[in-house]
């Protein structure tokens, strides 16, 4: 990453024009604290009201995510829940401004749906202590909406469609074979399955709801993906993606009588999603570019591009457009910005902002840009990575953290991370790793991990290392390893498989015991529980080699420090496989800190317990690493 000029080159050539031979120096960045970091501020959604003159969305800024609505046009925001759990909004009513909501307990991913009406009281619309309810779509006639449950049978998600006159719901697809959804046509016609067989490899299904009969609409030979993402306004076309033929996700639309396939958009990167405006008028595109989102709006009757306003260095994501098709939605963020809700007038070109997250005691200018490398492994394999590098003097070497996300199959991405900032802005350099096996660059990259766990992606965390001490800023000696789920797994098994490469390692919530944690799989993960065990391994026949990768089995290897954080309701990583890593690794008398949040479940929702981690991160991190060899 290049450091920012001291003076932009216009007015440098001013200065050399007076005489002057020497530019100002920067300042020095100023630091600050977790608490300033974590009150910038997190929102999330979108969703106009039905007269568009107000935008619902989510904001964490109670310290717990609620909902608030604010102006269109710009304006304060109203705080419109009050709850201790995390609430996130969904939408306003089609045609009126009760709201729905969506709640769990604790983080365990229960998920109910609640309406909130006008007055504000809240009715739970998807009971039952076991049922797991997720909103899907909105009926274009406006008077239902599709959710799917599986309070039929906890292993699969059923259809359901919620009469809104009466809020009394009536299941209109029974999901017996473990059927993911795609679309439901405007009309009601057709609705889309999905049968997954592994990560690589799925089909799509249209469903007929009139006759009760499926058809088969992408036979293949060989492993091709499949995402369906809109029917037409007059379901006789659908769109979708597919990696057939290439080796990344591309955009088609089929003619569902000929079967004819038009290709729409195909980047050397993935389309990772497509949506058709409320009543056609406009194509949204999102394409994963090198660990960015570009977005493409398109007018369907003209194929002519959209242009969006002018902002600040960043990117687009997460587009909404109203059901008039007068206005969007979307979000803004940078890797030093979090993310901002901007509401665009496609008439009038008015631009507002609607929320302003930047905590205003955070001078951006004082935080670390992110920088696009890439890196050859042991094999020679190009992995890319996204570094931020702290201010430092000249030949001043930083500690440094390998940074692996979760997944498998996740991918690191250029934007705002409070965590990561925090780090670097205490003199930390950050190499967020995308080893082989991420998603984004394509399938041939993404199945290079399968039943390679622990091994050929952790030698790209290991060969990480070697690039970081290539830059010449960072200390070869203070260098340790971080991550979040399977990145939490990746930080185990580097502590155990490679026991001298790493100085410490922080791990969150990751998977000690492969077997436990794909015996105990959720029971609404079973459509997924085939395609994790060809990629990761199957507990009933490879329960040796699982135990070959699983650090638990391997603890006794373990000789650098380790802190660990874990939700208590956590319902994909248990806290059993937290709790048995750290007696494991105590009893070869390492520095272990453990640290356990009994009202979170897989990722930490709450501001102050994410204050509390990541302080005790950085102060763990300060003792071992960055302050490593002083004495106290």
């Amino acid at each position: 990453m290049s450091l920012r000029p001291l003076v932009p080159f216009a007015a440098c050539a001013l200065l050399f024009a007076a005489g002057c031979s020497t530019a100002p120096e920067r300042r020095a960045p100023k630091q600050y604290t977790i608490e300033q970091f974590l009150d910038t501020t997190s929102v999330t959604g979108a969703a106009f009201s039905p007269d568009e003159s107000k935008i619902l969305f989510s904001s964490d800024a109670s310290g717990v995510f609620n909902s608030y609505e604010a102006p269109a046009a710009g304006g304060p925001a109203t705080q419109l829940t009050n709850s201790s759990d995390t609430t996130f909004a969904i939408s306003y009513f089609p045609e009126d401004e009760r709201i729905l909501l969506r709640r769990d307990k604790g983080g365990n991913e229960i998920y109910h749906i609640y309406v909130r009406e006008t007055d504000g009281t809240e009715k739970d619309l998807t009971p039952g202590e076991k049922n797991r309810s997720l909103f899907f779509l909105w009926a274009h006639d406006l008077k239902s909406f599709f959710y799917v449950s599986n309070a039929r049978d906890p292993r699969f998600m059923d259809l359901y469609e919620m009469d809104l006159a009466t809020l009394k719901p009536r299941m209109v697809f029974r999901n017996t074979e473990g059927y993911s959804y795609g679309p439901i046509s405007n009309d009601k016609h057709y609705l889309v399955l999905v049968k997954i067989h592994t990560d690589h490899d799925n089909n799509l299904y249209l469903y007929d709801f009139q006759t009760g009969k499926t058809r088969h609409l992408t036979p293949h030979e060989g492993d091709v993906n499949h995402s369906a993402h809109a029917f037409s306004p007059d379901g006789k076309s659908l769109y979708y993606t597919t990696d057939e033929g290439h080796d990344f996700m591309y955009l088609v639309k089929r003619d569902l009588a000929t079967d004819e396939v038009e290709v729409l958009e195909k980047p050397d990167w993935d389309v990772m999603f497509a949506s058709l405006s409320w009543n056609g008028k406009y194509l949204v595109v999102g394409i994963n570019e090198d660990a960015r989102t570009r977005i493409k709006i398109y007018e369907t009757a003209t194929g002519r591009e959209v242009k969006l306003p002018e902002l600040p260095a960043g990117q687009i994501s997460s587009v909404h457009i109203s059901r008039s098709e007068r206005k969007i939605a979307f979000y803004h963020s940078g890797a030093r910005t979090p993310r901002d809700l901007y509401v665009y007038d496609l008439g009038s070109g008015d631009l507002a902002k609607i929320t302003d997250s930047q905590n205003p005691e955070i001078d951006p200018e004082d935080l670390a840009d992110a920088e696009v490398v890439r890196f050859q492994s042991f094999d020679s394999l190009e992995i890319p990575a996204i570094l931020f590098k702290p201010h430092l003097e000249p030949g001043e070497k930083a500690p440094a953290l390998v940074q692996v996300h979760g997944g498998p199959g996740g991918q690191s991405r250029i934007g705002y991370d409070p965590l990561y900032q925090y780090l670097v802005n205490h003199g930390y350099v950050v190499l967020r790793v995308n080893n082989r096996g991420s998603s984004g660059y394509g399938k041939t990259f993404y199945r290079l991990d399968d039943h390679k766990h622990g091994q050929d992606d952790l030698m790209d965390c290991v060969k990480a290392k070697d690039y970081l001490i290539s830059t010449g800023f960072v200390d070869p000696e203070r260098i340790g390893i971080l991550g979040g789920s399977y990145g939490g797994y990746m930080v185990l098994a580097a502590l155990a498989f490679q026991p001298e490469v790493f100085d410490a390692g922080v791990d969150i919530f990751g998977v000690a015991n492969w077997v436990r944690t794909l015996e105990s799989i959720p029971p609404w993960w079973a459509a997924f529980r085939d395609a994790l065990y060809t990629e990761i391994g199957n507990p009933e026949t490879e329960e040796e080699y699982l135990r070959k990768i699983s650090p638990l089995f391997h603890a006794s290897n373990i000789k650098r420090p380790l802190i660990v954080l874990q939700g208590a309701n956590d319902p994909r990583v248990l806290k059993v496989e937290s709790d048995e890593i750290v007696e494991a690794v105590r009893k070869n008398g390492v520095p272990v800190e453990y640290i356990v949040f009994d009202d979170e479940g897989h990722g930490f929702t709450k501001k102050a317990n994410r204050i509390r981690g990541y302080k005790a991160i950085r102060e763990f991190l300060d003792k071992h690493l960055k302050n490593k060899g002083q004495e106290a």
